[in-house]
């Protein structure tokens, strides 16, 4: 994280000044991430068609040698297999997805300064950078999710600056740079950047998206003529609709808030993208991807991504949020999310390939031995989804006998569920299995969408008696 760091790896730019990059950027390039997974699952559905496309890059801007080297471009990712390209090692994608506005490229013929419009470029600050691992070895797809208010140090920048600020000052390869240093030297295969723009078309290509809204939205920018009015509940959303859940963040959590809820986006996106129908609106994404995506993947990569991504079964995409904490919100000083450094350290030797210490490492083949596990560590919290309030009890009651003292009640869930769901909201599976033995039932998932302050929530579900 240091300015020692850039230098051994060729940042391009010293002394906080920033460098020039060559090349220019082209189209709408945005990805809010949805897109990255959807842009992988969807193009094996039609990769028989895509064939002759493998070699063609898809990238739209040109990186220096210097820049190109972050991301480790001789190691092959793919090979063929019956003229099939398959995914041949593990693979760590960073997506980064920008939201530029006039405002912040001043035109002098804009007719209404007042106006802040979108801009087709991804040369400005992050709205969503996520990290993406996809290892055939294990058969995981996990994705990280990185606050754009974290905290970090920018090789070549003196002084703590927000994460979302390195693609502005020194595009994708800096990025990546700030991104691997930040988690502890885990190393970037390729990245992929789009505009905002991008998304509402590629959603409406898929033929909208069936989520649960969790709460009503309803906001309004003219400076933006940003329009946000949804409404609780299940529903299928457009690209329009889908952008405003997306968009919103005027809740209590901010940001992070927003990061949870584009999680629930991404899911019902590859689970869209995977249906047989969509198969029949190849041309149209494949259109899409290749002019709204910038990206030092070539097709074959991605053909070979897509294949894996989409025989991973829903249960097991593990979506994970860089631990951290608020530093406050006062008016007189800057709003950072705090990374968690230990916490990292754990959550990448167990997820992406970090070199890990034997106790947090166990073979995945292996029943683990649930009994090593403090129940008094674990912090628990609950939301019921039932309306039931002695279904709640009886749950308190049940953990407590276990030896469970950290548990919270908090808000309950406003979506119905059918079946009870044992959260790993900071990606400790194992504990979350543990709570789930406990209480005999349940569908454990790694995924930032429990209850934030706690390491598992419990989601009851019908099925709790």
């Amino acid at each position: 994280m240091t300015a020692k760091n850039s230098n051994k790896r060729g940042s391009g730019s010293h002394n906080g000044k920033k460098s020039p990059r060559k090349g220019r950027f082209q189209g709408g390039k945005w990805l809010l991430t949805g897109f990255a997974l959807t842009a992988i699952a969807l193009v094996s559905a039609g990769a028989g068609s895509l064939l002759a496309m493998y070699s063609t890059p898809l990238g739209q801007s040109r990186l220096t040698p210097e820049q190109a080297a972050v991301f480790g471009q001789k190691k092959a990712v793919s090979y063929k297999n019956l003229n099939i390209p398959q995914l041949s090692r593990p693979i760590n994608v960073l997506v980064l997805g920008t939201k530029v506005l006039t405002s912040e490229e001043p035109d002098p013929s804009q007719p209404n300064p007042g106006y802040h419009a979108l801009v087709n470029s991804v040369e400005g600050l992050t709205d969503t950078m996520v990290l993406i691992r996809l290892d055939p070895k294990e058969k995981s797809l996990v994705v990280l999710s990185i606050p754009r208010d974290t905290r970090v140090e920018i090789p070549g920048y003196n002084g703590a600056r927000k994460i979302n600020q390195a693609n502005a000052l020194g595009g994708p390869a800096l990025a990546a740079m700030t991104v691997t240093d930040l988690l502890g030297d885990v190393p970037i295969d390729r990245y992929i950047r789009v505009n905002v723009q991008a998304v509402e078309k590629l959603i409406d290509a898929l033929g909208g998206v069936d989520v649960y809204v969790p709460r009503d939205m309803k906001y309004q920018d003219d400076s933006q003529r940003l329009y946000i009015n949804l409404k609780e509940g299940q529903q299928r959303l457009d690209g329009e609709k889908a952008l405003q859940m997306l968009r919103f963040r005027h809740d209590a959590l901010g940001d992070i808030g927003r990061i949870q809820r584009q999680q629930i986006v991404m899911r019902a996106v590859v689970e869209q993208a995977l249906k047989p129908q969509t198969i029949l609106r190849i041309p149209d994404i494949v259109k899409i991807l290749q002019s709204n995506i910038d990206t030092n993947l070539n097709m074959e990569e991605l053909v070979a991504i897509a294949g894996f991504s989409s025989q991973i079964p829903r249960e097991d995409v593990k979506m994970l949020m860089l631990p951290g904490d608020f530093n406050g919100t006062g008016r007189t000083s800057i709003s950072y999310w705090l990374p968690h450094q230990r916490k990292i350290q754990e959550m990448t030797e167990e997820y992406f390939g970090a070199m890990a210490s034997s106790s947090w490492l166990w073979d995945m083949e292996m029943e683990p031995d649930l009994t090593t596990l403090d129940p008094y560590a674990v912090r628990i919290a609950i939301q019921d989804s039932t309306d039931r309030p002695q279904a709640v009890e009886a749950l308190v009651k049940e953990l407590e006998t276990a030896g469970y003292s950290r548990i919270n009640v908090v808000s309950a869930l406003s979506q119905p569920l059918q079946t009870t769901r044992v959260i790993a909201q900071q990606g400790d599976h194992l504990g979350a299995r543990q709570v789930r033995n406990s209480i005999g039932l349940g569908e454990v998932l790694v995924d930032s969408n429990g209850y934030l302050i706690s390491d598992v929530t419990i989601q009851i579900g019908a099925d709790w008696q």
